[in-house]
């Protein structure tokens, strides 16, 4: 059977030709610069769009990790439903969605549709068609000034080059994270709650017998009464 591939030869000691097969990176800086003019073409090619989506702020996952939050993959279904941005739209305006994540808290809900409704309201959307404006399509005013800004080469200010430098994902420091909870605004508990729950378990337990007892006592009642 012959030897495919760079796999030992068995049985054998031959020495392989490994100097012809040694990989070297001494183009380390050229891919530097190439990767540099790659993202400053690719960022002239999409102005002004910007070159990055819109991504939602989500937990880690791990007992380890969730106490941190990070950028996720997409927003659900549900956050652009609250947020009033229809899915296909959202993809074709910068905003990335996630078909398979789920929401299973208020706070992570809330706090997704808050980051969609801030970038909807810095959002500046052209028209498809030069000249014709539809309903979510942004003044002419905004339009043209958007234009004027980005035709002067590096007079863009005010305006977002990358979407996640303008919409960071910020973790708490851990003075924020902490804060005192005084005894005062704590809620009232209800008074012997324990207590209530143990009786309930019993009546329901006990319920049947109790009520074969009370009918033998009235029973026996009415018996004597006889």
């Amino acid at each position: 059977m012959a030897i495919k591939h760079n796999n030992q030869i068995l049985n054998q000691h031959f020495r392989k030709d490994w100097q012809q097969r040694v990989r070297v990176h001494f183009d380390q800086p050229g891919r530097k610069h190439r990767r540099r003019d790659a993202r400053l073409a690719k960022a002239a090619a999409v102005a002004p769009r910007p070159v990055d989506q819109l991504r939602p702020v989500v937990r880690c996952p791990t007992v380890k990790y969730n106490r941190r939050v990070r950028g996720g993959r997409g927003f659900t279904r549900a956050e652009l439903k609250e947020a009033g941005i229809p899915a296909k739209l959202a993809r074709t305006v910068g905003i990335a969605v996630d078909n398979r994540r789920v929401n299973y808290s208020k706070e992570s809900l809330v706090a997704n549709v808050d980051r969609l409704q801030d970038y909807k309201a810095r959002l500046i959307l052209f028209p498809r068609k030069s000249g014709q404006f539809k309903k979510l399509d942004s003044s002419a005013d905004e339009v043209n000034a958007a234009k004027a800004a980005f035709a002067a080469d590096g007079k863009t200010e005010g305006y977002a080059t990358n979407v996640g430098a303008s919409f960071p994902v910020k973790n708490p420091t851990a003075e924020e994270a902490i804060t005192e909870v005084s005894r005062d605004s704590l809620p009232k508990g209800e008074e012997a709650a324990y207590r209530r729950l143990r009786d309930a378990r019993s009546e329901a337990r006990l319920r049947g017998t109790r009520e074969k007892r009370a009918k033998a006592k009235a029973d026996e009642a009415a018996a004597a009464k006889k």
